[in-house]
């Protein structure tokens, strides 16, 4: 007789193979017809009107996470995808689970970076625009790669505000950048004035701290004399030694990498409590710090001296030196910006140069002296052999010229970090320009952000110390840009006193004219067009204004993106670790000059991408990893599950290899849930029971008590949901993929599915035990499909399709809740206790079948031996035995000894192959054991070829 027809056997339309492409064309077109990413918005806001106003309360619940702006100035790459991901992970979360979770994308569509792209591809052209026409080309140039990232992002199964997107270059999104600069002006954080400044030789403009990339560079070190003007009369009179060769010459060493910088030398600045000895060598008294001597000794070749005295720092205080190639004197001045690390214990000072001798210039009225131009080449007023030319070029020119007069001591070369513009990836310089700066000490903005640092939650922990420490010791913000692609510093100079004047009737007349123009109107129009007649300077009185030409740091138009985007703080920013001295940094700073609160409650960064050599990605290296190219071969759901299955709060490595090895596991995960489905094909639940022994089984039929080994692995599943939930709620999104891997591979694969097969297939389709086992698939098929979406976005979804849904997609069902009352600690115990007697019986069945004892477990007779707990364990479910091992027959005895494993005794059952006594005494069918005949005796079978 032919009893194939008898089984049930798994049977489904979810395909075996993934076929990605189609998967992820089918829901974005239901994702869009159905308008699901609003319908979940919806679905929040129906709960709260449908509730009570006592219950209201509880249940309207916002969470918002504000995107971080990324430049539309090309395809997407890898670290975009991770972060975009990312979000849309933690926004689909908390959306299921109840939250009113919008998502508002962005593009930072001013800056260096669009106007560097543009530049590549019109070249020459430039030079025939004006200011507004190049202006409109970068306008053109970012709306086109913003309609090309959007593709991109929504190809991923990211849901958003894709038809209202924010860009920065909105009439609204301006108007507020230009509100928020009037804000902090008028609570006096703004400024304008000459400071020294990182300034891009080759972009020929400001640059923020936040636009540096720090790579190594090649720098001279030279130590070089500043010769005391009159050693008679100065050293005796600061130092008193009458004992002292006053009648040689004296000099006080500096050690410098740049010598670049000595034409804006205006004085040496020495350690006030430092020790400093008088180093004679015969035929000079050199100065150095005591604690470099030796350093100093072996850098210069030093062998013949004799140290003739020491004095503090102190005593040298306004010593008048000789510039060492120009003709002027320089005064000796005190400062804490000396260090004993390295050099001599001297710092030659150049206030044009440097921040700590630019603080150091303003305690000496010291002049600002800055002989650079904005294109890094030397004015007319340096000497002439280094006139007209570039600073870096004029190192080699100057050290010969002091080595020609005797001033340059030693030339050596070293590596070092230094610092490069993030955009054209040359060396950037510091240089005195005039800027406007937002003050970080007014009104102890920095003591409020520090403050506000530690309110903040931080994951991981370790951000807060690092933000912390660039907050602690950042210098005021640059705020203003020597370009023409952003949005104008909001200012007007009085033609006759040229005061800036920012706030009032300047700063509401700028606003109006954006809300109906945009900023393109600032730069097509004169002062009288913007401002009402007969405005007048409130310095001075006077009528004729001039505007200002530069433009803002995109820093502090991102930055201001809270009040623009979502009219507040946001529960989480989530951006690369690198946005600590960025974004983060910027909005903190606006948040806290504009309503004295940082825009965000959580941060969340995540590392950067690395191939698995753990090597920074890069064209050069051919080692880039391109998104779109994963989505063709693997699928999108790879890529967002690789973004899953690694802790992003480090640096994360892809290659092929990794990507094949995540494959893998996401093949592994879904042919699970296919197996799930395909036992399910013939059951139809009912709406479930609030009880811990009993599940709906299937319509119309009484309702059965759940078998324990069911009721284990809901166990199992509930536990799974609440350390699931848990790390969603942490962000631990690794976690949750492990953990949901797990379960799959161990718990039902490994295990429960193993076990279950028997009465899945060979049962008789409404038994007992069989809806008992179909009951738990069903719910575990429900939470499994839940519990995945966010990360398997598009796998969930079409899974949902088979599984007779109840709602248009799977993101409408909400977050599987943990059900207490399938959380019984005692069953979870005592199956533990089984599940190790099951190892122990599997390793002698394993040699049994080594030893051609039998061919499978199925042939197996075992007698099992146990004593305590693990008898009281076994003897609880002793009918179920044969089942939880796999075997035909078991036998329990209570001692201590090893199983034992026979070959059952009777024949193998045609039908479930298992072996059985009673196979044979069946007339209408004897080669089926009893199980097997009573279930087919309903059967019309066919009679076997």
């Amino acid at each position: 007789m032919e009893y194939k027809s008898t089984l049930n056997l798994p049977q489904t339309d979810f395909p075996i193979r993934a076929n990605s492409a189609k998967v992820e064309e089918d829901c974005l077109k239901l994702w869009d017809e159905l308008d699901i990413y609003h319908k979940l918005l919806e679905k929040v806001e129906s709960r709260k009107t449908s509730t009570s106003s006592v219950e209201s309360s509880s249940v309207e619940r916002r969470y918002v996470l504000h995107d971080g702006p990324p430049y539309p100035n090309g395809d997407i790459h890898l670290g975009h995808a991770l972060n975009k991901i990312l979000k849309d992970i933690v926004v689909k979360y908390k959306g299921q689970c109840g939250f009113y979770a919008p998502y508002v994308p962005g593009w930072d569509c001013h800056g260096l970076p669009i106007e560097t792209q543009l530049l590549k591809e019109i070249g020459d052209k430039r030079k025939e625009m004006s200011v507004t026409e190049f202006r409109e080309r970068c306008k053109e140039y970012a709306l086109k790669y913003v309609d090309l990232q959007r593709r991109e992002f929504k190809k991923l199964g990211i849901f958003a505000e894709w038809d209202k997107p924010y860009l920065t270059i909105d009439h609204s999104y301006e108007e507020k950048i230009v509100e928020l600069f009037g804000v902090l002006a008028e609570r006096g954080y703004v400024y304008r004035g000459l400071k020294p400044i990182h300034w891009c030789p080759t972009d020929q403009t400001a640059l923020a701290e936040a636009e540096l990339e720090y790579e190594d560079e090649k720098s001279p070190s030279i130590y070089v004399k500043f010769q005391i003007t009159n050693p008679k009369s100065q050293i005796n009179t600061n130092i008193k030694n009458p004992n002292l060769p006053t009648e040689l010459p004296w000099s006080i060493v500096i050690w410098t990498t740049t010598p670049w910088t000595l034409p804006a030398n205006v004085a040496v600045a020495a350690h006030p409590e430092m020790e400093y000895v008088f180093l004679c060598t015969g035929r000079e008294v050199l100065i150095v710090a005591e604690g470099l001597l030796e350093d100093f000794k072996k850098h210069v070749e030093l062998k013949e001296h004799k140290i003739l005295d020491k004095t503090k720092g102190k005593m040298l205080e306004g010593i008048l030196l000789k510039h060492p190639f120009i003709e002027k004197e320089v005064p000796v001045i005190l400062g804490e910006l000396v260090t004993a690390e390295t050099g001599t214990g001297f710092v030659h000072i150049a206030p044009g140069h440097g921040a700590e001798d630019y603080q150091a210039g303003l305690k000496y009225k010291l002049p600002i002296v800055m002989p650079v131009n904005a294109r890094g080449y030397f004015d007319e007023t340096v000497p002439d052999f280094i006139k007209g030319r570039r600073y870096d070029e004029s190192n080699k020119l100057i050290t010969e010229k002091m080595q020609e007069n005797g001033t340059l001591l030693k030339l050596e070369f070293f590596k070092h970090s230094y610092p490069h513009c993030w955009r054209c990836k040359k060396p950037v310089i510091f240089r005195a320009t005039e800027q406007w700066f937002i003050s970080v000490d007014k009104n102890d903005l920095r003591g409020k952000a520090l403050k506000a640092i530690a309110r903040t939650k931080w994951y991981p922990g370790w951000g807060e110390n690092r933000i912390r420490g660039m907050v602690e010791t950042r210098p005021d913000w640059c705020v203003s840009r020597q370009r023409s692609w952003g949005v104008p510093v909001p200012a007007f100079y009085c033609i006759e006193c040229g005061k800036p004047q920012t706030t009032g009737i300047f700063n509401r007349s700028i606003r109006e004219l954006i809300r109906l123009e945009g900023t393109n109107g600032w730069f097509s129009k004169e002062a009288s067009d913007i401002l009402p007649p007969g405005t007048k300077c409130p310095a001075c009185g006077g009528e004729g204004f001039n505007k200002e030409t530069d433009i803002l740091d995109v820093w502090f138009e991102s930055g201001s993106s809270y009040a623009a985007v979502i009219n507040g703080p946001a529960d989480l920013y989530l951006e690369g670790s690198d946005q600590h001295r960025g974004w983060f940094q910027s909005s903190l700073l606006v948040g806290m000059g504009q309503m004295d609160r940082a825009p965000f409650d959580a941060v969340l960064t995540h590392g950067f991408t690395i191939d698995d050599h753990g090597k920074k990605m890069s064209k050069s290296l051919g080692n880039v990893v391109d998104p779109q190219a994963v989505v063709k071969k693997y699928g999108a759901d790879v890529l967002r599950l690789w973004v899953a299955s690694t802790d992003f709060r480090n640096d994360m490595a892809a290659s092929d290899m990794i990507l094949k090895q995540v494959q893998d596991a996401y093949l592994k995960i879904r042919n699970t849930c296919r197996f799930l489905l395909s036992n399910l094909n013939d059951f139809t639940p009912s709406v479930p029971r609030q009880s811990s022994g009993h599940l709906p089984l299937a319509k119309g039929e009484k309702e059965r008590g759940l078998l324990e080994i069911d009721r284990w692995i809901l166990f199992r599943l509930h536990r799974l949901i609440e350390k699931v939930k848990k790390a969603y709620d942490d962000f631990e999104f690794h976690i949750v993929y492990h953990s949901i891997y797990d379960f799959c591979v161990n718990d039902l694969s490994a295990l429960y599915l193993d076990m279950s097969k028997d009465r899945l297939y060979c049962d008789a389709k409404n038994s007992p035990k069989r809806r008992s086992a179909q009951s738990a698939l069903a719910e575990i098929l429900d939470s499994l499909t839940r519990l995945l979406s966010p990360i398997l976005s598009y796998t969930a979804e079409n899974i949902y399709s088979y599984s007779q849904p109840k709602e248009k997609s799977v993101f409408l069902l909400g977050f599987p809740e943990v059900k207490k009352e399938y959380l019984d600690e005692d069953l979870g115990a005592k199956w533990d206790t089984l599940l190790s007697v099951r190892e122990r019986v599997y390793k002698i069945l394993e040699e049994a079948r080594n030893q051609k004892t039998i061919a499978s477990s199925n042939e197996a007779a075992l007698e099992v031996f146990a004593e305590g707990e693990d008898l009281k364990a076994l003897e609880s479910i002793e009918a179920l035995l044969p089942m939880f091992f796999i075997v035909s027959q078991v036998k329990l005895y209570p001692g201590k000894a090893d199983p034992r494993v026979t070959h059952a005794l009777g024949r193998k059952c045609e039908r479930c192959w298992m072996w059985s006594e009673e196979v044979g005494k069946h007339h209408d069918h004897p080669t089926l054991c009893d199980r097997c005949a009573k279930v087919v005796k309903d059967y019309p079978l066919k009679k076997g070829n």
